[in-house]
């Protein structure tokens, strides 16, 4: 759009004081005829845009006349860089608009803004596979949480009606949360077939916000991970490795003379806390409770006997 341009070459007239149409005609990807009737466009609306003839010339924007439509402070404009940074290697929206957000900072925040946008790279994909592809219907439902429009899907077959109220990316895993009949729901997207935005919208809740429902979805689900809980001894170099596999799940505690640690892990069943474990052998030894023991006994048994040699 051309308002959008427009603001853009203020944005920069603003950052670096004099310019030439050529100059502008490369940072905004247009033609240097366009370049100059958007400086044009500029003097006839009244803003102290003017020609300056001669060798050095260009274009200069006089009078002191600024505009800073960002209202950051340097440690927000830092922020929200380092943020939304990562994004924009994989969204030219997000590009755009943080190329815009720069040249509407102070440029005395640019140097750390720009370093900040610089910092990290986000690669999602785990060792040994692909980057992980965003779902198909990821940008409808945004539109649809935007437009507050009701949506109908399949979920596990059944067809559902919701008010779709905001969006979960879990770990490459997507998540919506959505009012129903039967009140706040959460689904998650790759179950979510024959997706269609409704013409009718509706109202979200006054008091809802995402970050708090989403938390009260989470402690939800842990909760139910941590229904079971057993007590392991684990040589303290493998803590870590157990950390990993039950995440806040897994408590340390006291170290033993022989060098192991005492830790309690959590999952929702005996089995599954044995399935986990399975694969140490007589790495990590189970003190209790009595259903995990048994549990890794008949995992031993079963291995043993379909293994055993002749």
């Amino acid at each position: 759009m051309r308002a959008d341009r427009l603001l853009a070459v203020l944005l920069l007239m603003q950052a670096r004081g004099r310019v030439t149409a050529a100059e502008l005609a490369t940072e905004l990807e247009v033609s240097v005829a366009t370049a100059r009737r958007d400086l044009e466009a500029l003097s006839a609306a009244g803003i102290p845009v003017y020609p300056q003839p001669g060798r050095h010339g260009g274009w200069q924007l006089v009078g002191g006349a600024r505009t800073d439509l960002s209202g950051l402070s340097a440690p927000e404009a830092k922020a929200l860089f380092l943020l939304a940074g990562p994004a924009a290697g994989s969204s030219p929206e997000v590009k755009a608009a943080l190329r815009k957000l720069m040249r509407a900072l102070p440029e005395t925040y640019r140097t750390d803004a720009q370093a900040a946008a610089d910092a990290t790279v986000v690669d999602p994909a785990r060792w040994g596979q692909e980057t992980p592809d965003r779902p198909a219907e990821v940008r409808r439902l945004q539109e649809a949480v935007v437009k507050r429009q009701k949506i109908k899907f399949d979920y596990k077959a059944q067809p559902r009606t919701a008010d779709p109220w905001g969006l979960i990316d879990k770990g490459r895993v997507w998540y919506l949360i959505a009012g129903t009949e039967k009140g706040q729901r959460t689904f998650r997207l790759d179950r979510i077939t024959n997706l269609t935005l409704s013409d009718q919208t509706f109202a979200r809740p006054a008091d809802f916000t995402l970050e708090t429902a989403w938390d009260r979805v989470v402690e939800t689900l842990e909760n139910n991970r941590s229904r079971t809980w057993a007590t392991v001894l684990i040589p303290e170099r493998f803590l870590w490795v157990l950390q990993d596999h039950f995440g806040r799940h897994c408590h340390p505690g006291d170290q033993l003379p022989d060098g192991r640690i005492q830790a309690r892990v959590a999952a929702p069943t005996p089995r599954d806390i044995a399935r986990t474990l399975s694969g140490w052998g007589a790495t990590i030894e189970v003190l209790n409770p009595p259903e995990v023991r048994e549990e890794l006994a008949r995992i031993g048994t079963e291995l043993a006997h379909l293994y055993a040699p002749g």
